[in-house]
């Protein structure tokens, strides 16, 4: 996107004191995500869920990363119950209000890195980057590149931990159970440092030329440990 550089002559994130935040979305419905398990040998372990049900939780989350800060997961949910006059996912307005809250929660500028959903591209997002790009540089990764973006391994870290094998009769308890995952990694920053493989340890975001897109560029950057 072209909202505008982080910064002229080649300033990276770091000299600018900003945060860089990946964004990516997830959904779980009531079929819970299959992991591996104990069982006898010889017997295979069969979990019984219920069949019926058409409801499920969006989750949009923000991973965030500053040099000498403890790296930060910012969400919010939304539930759809599988009533028609409901939404089944987030709505553009969503992600605004999700950059604003981190945005205040973080006190600092943002470089946002995410993909090229459509909700992400619509005329509104545009004009909200555009009219705060005092603070707001957004970047888009490259099409059908998961691996490029570290918010990934929060939905990984989620259904292979308390979600895997879950049996639940209803949204309000999933809810409840999703909340409690993604609270116990925003006080672990060590797995959400662990989500930045180590090939992409380092990003240094610049911008050459102004009238030519931004470069997500990949350099020797090291995240602080601990």
């Amino acid at each position: 996107m072209e909202e505008g550089g982080l910064a002229t002559g080649g300033r990276s994130a770091a000299a600018t004191g900003a945060w860089i935040c990946f964004e990516d979305e997830a959904g779980q419905g009531l079929r819970p995500p299959r992991a591996r398990t104990w069982g006898r040998r010889g017997q295979t372990p069969v979990v019984h869920v219920r069949g019926g049900g058409t409801g499920h939780v969006s989750i949009a989350g923000m991973v965030c990363y500053k040099l000498g800060e403890r790296s930060r997961l910012i969400y919010r949910l939304h539930l759809f119950r599988g009533r028609k006059d409901e939404s089944k996912s987030f709505a553009w307005t969503d992600y605004r209000d999700l950059i604003i809250a981190a945005h205040r929660q973080l006190d600092a500028p943002i470089v946002l890195v995410w993909d090229n959903l459509g909700r992400h591209l619509v005329p509104g997002m545009k004009a909200f980057a555009a009219e705060h790009a005092e603070w707001l540089t957004i970047f888009q990764l490259p099409s059908y590149a998961p691996d490029l973006n570290p918010a990934e391994g929060i939905w990984s870290l989620l259904k292979r931990g308390v979600l895997a094998n879950l049996v639940l009769a209803g949204l309000p308890p999933l809810v409840r159970i999703v909340k409690r995952g993604l609270k116990k990694i925003q006080y672990r920053p060590h797995l959400i440092d662990g989500c930045l493989a180590r090939d992409r340890s380092d990003l240094d975001l610049h911008q050459h030329e102004p009238t030519r897109l931004h470069e997500l560029k990949i350099s020797s950057f090291q995240q602080p440990a601990g």
